[in-house]
């Protein structure tokens, strides 16, 4: 793979387009506007990152993450680009320097698919299938189909999402650049490749990634089943995310009690040698406040994880453009802040993601977002009956509800729920189980 071929403004669905009038943003600051200005994006202000919504204490959603994740990534970007222009000075005449917005943008666009209540709400969906209810339909899909259900996952999700010809919509999703959309697939094979939850499309947007992929001569790893190459700038959006996701988790739980101060900045501190500790410590003695204390601790922290996994991508650039790179930037880092890092996604595990408020949380989702497919796919398998006619109308004329085949139907009902958020999904749950009424 070659930085040249790699990086395209070519448009999805747009192919031969040519914008006739230039103007100052690129295209690739236009994927960032048209994802910042979108309603799915708008949507994630009221979808769960880790704690419940909304509190008195506000911590993070999945918009301020994705809006976080953006700026690091920016940084991410700008720094390589920098860095390796240095090294190969020719590169500064391709599309090199504006991998800091193509980043940017990816990482905003990065959490698009996942459905309401966090990560249990992609458990929801793929265990509906293959422990609840949705296991009676599996003969009426075809082998590769239950694999893509059972194994549902918000990154295959969010492709999905930005790429799909929804009913009244423009051919191409959201029109995004090739290089753009390839950025967000950080598990770039289908779910037939894997026996894990993970992959980066499902089986129908296949034709879509490959396009990308030829286009941008991404290494083909594997053909049936299909497989890539790790595209090279998904190194950086996945090192953004875990950037963010590991230490803002540590301070929101901070704000909630969760941690206690001198914890919260211990495990930050750890990041540091003892006689940088120690300077940062002396800074306590002007900022008495325990909130911008922590402020600051974090984002020195995030400030180091960023030079490492610069150092890394680039040390590593030969690696990665030969697709042989068989790691994440953030596990490649220096022994102190690796370690640092891995006390701090330990006390995660233990003390933060297994709280009694996020795992209540997890315990409503799974109730909801069941019985939303319950009821919805029961309707759009059997939509002659009168109260399916009711549930279908309820959802949008996008969703293609009476799709041809039952696995259309169903994923119809999939990008419905999935594009819900937290409180939208449980108003319509009451609703439909008669606990809340509409106001009369």
């Amino acid at each position: 793979m070659n930085w040249e071929n790699l990086l395209s403004t070519t448009r999805f669905g747009l192919e031969s387009f040519e914008r006739k009038n230039k103007e100052n943003r690129s295209e690739f600051q236009r994927d960032y506007d048209r994802l910042i200005f979108s309603a799915p994006f708008r949507r994630l202000q009221n979808k769960t990152q880790v704690f419940p919504l909304p509190g008195s204490v506000f911590v993070h959603n999945r918009l301020t993450h994705s809006l976080e994740v953006s700026c690091v990534g920016r940084s991410l970007g700008n720094d390589v680009a920098k860095q390796l222009i240095e090294k190969s000075p020719s590169l500064e005449q391709t599309l090199l320097p504006e991998i800091g917005s193509i980043v940017s943008a990816a990482c905003l666009a990065h959490d698009l698919g996942n459905p309401p209540f966090g990560h249990s709400g992609e458990k929801a969906i793929a265990t509906y299938f293959s422990e609840g209810e949705g296991q009676k339909i599996q003969n009426l899909v075809s082998k590769e189909e239950w694999q893509d259900l059972t194994h549902f996952e918000g990154n295959a999700n969010a492709f999905r999402l930005l790429t799909h010809q929804f009913n009244g919509r423009r051919k191409g999703g959201f029109v995004m650049t090739y290089s753009t959309l390839a950025s967000i697939v950080k598990y770039p094979y289908s779910s037939l490749s894997t026996d894990k939850q993970k992959f980066g499309f499902f089986n129908t947007e296949i034709e879509s990634f490959k396009r990308i992929a030829d286009k941008l001569k991404i290494k083909s790893l594997n053909s049936n089943p299909i497989q890539y190459a790790r595209y090279p700038l998904v190194y950086l959006v996945e090192a953004a995310d875990d950037i963010c996701y590991q230490v803002m988790d540590i301070e929101d739980a901070c704000k909630l009690k969760i941690l206690s101060v001198k914890e919260t900045q211990q495990l930050l501190l750890n990041f540091f040698p003892i006689n940088r500790q120690e300077e940062m410590k002396s800074h306590f003695k002007f900022i008495t406040d325990t909130n911008e204390q922590i402020a600051y601790l974090r984002s020195s922290v995030i400030g180091l994880l960023i030079r490492e996994c610069i150092k890394v991508f680039v040390n590593n650039e030969a690696e990665i453009l030969q697709g042989c790179f068989n790691s994440t930037l953030i596990k490649s880092i220096s022994e102190k802040p690796l370690t640092a890092y891995k006390q701090c996604s330990k006390m995660a595990q233990e003390r933060i993601y297994n709280s009694q408020d996020v795992v209540d949380v997890e315990i409503a989702g799974y109730k909801i977002i069941t019985n939303l497919l319950d009821l919805m796919i029961h309707a759009v398998l059997n939509p002659q009956k009168a109260y399916s006619k009711l549930l279908i109308n309820r959802a949008s004329k996008q969703y293609n509800m009476y799709a041809s085949t039952p696995f259309e139907r169903i994923q119809s009902v999939l990008d419905y729920i999935s594009g819900m958020t937290d409180v939208f999904a449980l108003d319509l749950y009451q609703k439909i189980n008669g606990t809340s009424l509409p106001s009369i």
